[in-house]
């Protein structure tokens, strides 16, 4: 293996979606056949703005854990691991923040957004405004060089670096890692309500584990163009979520492509895309949807796969963690 993989995961805070699937689960399924690659269910960080719900952080670590194995994740050539049971990570959070500066953490534009959109106003917990950080310990404690990440996620990666680089330059060492992002070809799926980002905050998302009818009745409304009033008026396809979606999903690029040009010219109806769109993605989501039944018919196997991959995890983030007290300097022992 050339390369190791860490991705600082999912948050467990519901089930995944398509945006998580375009975003970076569907690199994991390919890069797990190059490369070492640890996925990581980030629980932590799901307390720092969910402290009041643990039992609903815990719940839902089975259910990413369910979707991760429907989409094709292998256990056997990906370890699986649940952050808050590696105590190393946070150890190594804990002296990474020593060199970072409550400025740099403030003005980080992923946090930003986040906080509006989460609206904590001025009452952000401290835990989420690190976060950061924790995913920087996540990610060097792994000696991950290849990091995929959606484009929102990109300020994340460059602190990381920063951090690794004061790190090294700081105890005079090579021990940690500089990680570089790897961007999906379709980095962002918009919600079903056309809002810029797919979200389980904003409930404009359509999810993995999803029903028929559910699926269903989400893509009857999902948003289009406003303007295309009558089938015979042209239609707005760029910003136009069905065609996103398309584009993401649909084997078939020729008619996509098609049917791009006459809604663009008029005579083509919402109703008959949207009609298309749902054949498109029950294709995609069928087989998932009656792997995950199979496989969730059997919980405790999940969570053994997820015990044994983290115990593994464990290992390396120790020996990591070893090698980052010895460079500081701090790896004391009694005589």
């Amino acid at each position: 293996m050339k390369q190791k993989i860490i991705l600082t995961g999912d948050r467990p805070t519901g089930p995944l979606h398509l945006g998580h699937y375009v975003g970076s689960l569907a690199t994991r399924v390919k890069l797990q056949h190059e490369y070492k690659q640890f996925v990581m269910i980030a629980d932590a960080q799901a307390l720092t703005d969910h402290a009041e719900e643990p039992e609903k952080v815990r719940r839902n670590i089975l259910e990413v854990a369910l979707d991760y194995l429907a989409i094709g994740i292998d256990p056997k050539k990906t370890t699986l691991l649940i952050q808050s049971m590696i105590p190393e990570l946070c150890e190594l959070t804990m002296y990474y923040l020593n060199l970072v500066t409550w400025n740099r953490l403030k003005h980080n534009p992923t946090i930003k957004a986040e906080i509006m959109q989460k609206g904590f106003g001025e009452a952000v917990p401290a835990g989420f405004m690190m976060y950061p950080v924790s995913q920087a310990s996540d990610i060097t404690a792994f000696k991950a060089d290849l990091v995929p990440v959606g484009e929102d996620q990109l300020p994340m990666i460059e602190l990381t670096s920063e951090i690794v680089n004061k790190f090294n330059r700081t105890y005079n060492c090579h021990v940690l890692v500089n990680p570089k992002a790897h961007i999906s070809q379709v980095a962002r799926l918009p919600g079903i309500d056309g809002k810029a980002k797919m979200s389980k905050t904003l409930k404009n998302a359509i999810f993995l584990s999803d029903p028929e009818n559910e699926v269903a009745k989400k893509v009857k409304g999902m948003y289009t163009d406003p303007g295309h009033l009558r089938v015979e008026d042209p239609g707005k396809v760029e910003g136009n979520p069905v065609f996103t979606y398309l584009d993401a999903f649909d084997p078939d690029k020729t008619k996509s492509i098609s049917l791009k040009e006459r809604y663009s010219k008029g005579g083509l109806g919402d109703s008959n895309v949207k009609k298309y769109l749902l054949e498109v993605l029950e294709g995609f989501l069928s087989p998932i949807r009656r792997r995950r039944q199979e496989i969730a018919k059997d919980p405790q196997e999940v969570w053994n796969i997820l015990f044994q991959g983290t115990e593994e995890a464990r290992l390396v983030a120790s020996s990591t963690l070893s090698e980052v007290k010895k460079a500081m300097g701090i790896n004391y022992k009694s005589k």
